[in-house]
């Protein structure tokens, strides 16, 4: 296999009641399927991060950004925009017309499939219980004991950063905090109440 960095984040914030306003899309029309103006927010928080190489070698531009199909699911769950959304500037800043979208809520055992045997920096953006459910388990990695089990619905500040040498099958596992915004915390996803 050839040596591949994944980066794994949950989508950026959602509407949570009045708390933090309605969902808006891209173009300031209400949408309870878009991120809330602080989701907007830390979506381009990850594009310097990612894009700008503000975040260094711990967190590399990514070659390849997936998110979720902003429009349709294989699980029968609402499709919801946030996903795609969260990266939809990083893919452009990095070159990409777009994220790609191939797969829908629902195919991550394909989404995997197809990740693994890319070179290189992939990002990926998902929904934070599919991530702990569906992806993280059919990922080869050598420490497994350090992986989430759980990611809180409060948590939109993590990165999830698979290495693979050159040579490789299994994955290194490093969870990131790079505080980004007020009120992101340092600590890991396992130390977070489970609150779903």
């Amino acid at each position: 296999m050839d040596a591949l960095t994944l980066l794994i984040i949950r989508h950026a914030e959602k509407p949570d009641g009045d708390a933090t306003g309605p969902g808006l899309t891209h173009l300031g029309k209400p949408d309870a399927k878009s991120l809330v103006i602080s989701g907007w927010e830390r979506a381009g928080a990850w594009t310097a991060l990612f894009g700008a190489g503000l975040g260094g070698t711990t967190y590399p531009a990514p070659q390849a950004v997936y998110a979720a199909d902003p429009d349709s699911t294989k699980d029968g769950s609402e499709p919801s925009r946030r996903p795609y959304e969260t990266v939809l500037e990083l893919a452009a800043r990095v070159g990409l017309a777009k994220p790609n979208t191939s797969f829908a809520k629902g195919q991550e055992a394909a989404l995997v499939e197809a990740l693994l045997p890319l070179s290189g920096t992939v990002l990926v953006a998902w929904e934070h219980k599919a991530i702990i459910s569906d992806i993280l388990p059919r990922l080869p990695v050598t420490n497994t004991g350090d992986l989430p089990t759980h990611w809180s619905g409060k948590r939109f500040d993590v990165v999830l950063r698979f290495d693979r040498a050159a040579g490789e099958i299994d994955f290194t596992f490093t969870e990131l905090f790079p505080c980004l915004m007020p009120g992101d915390s340092n600590k890991p996803l396992k130390n977070d109440p489970i609150d779903e």
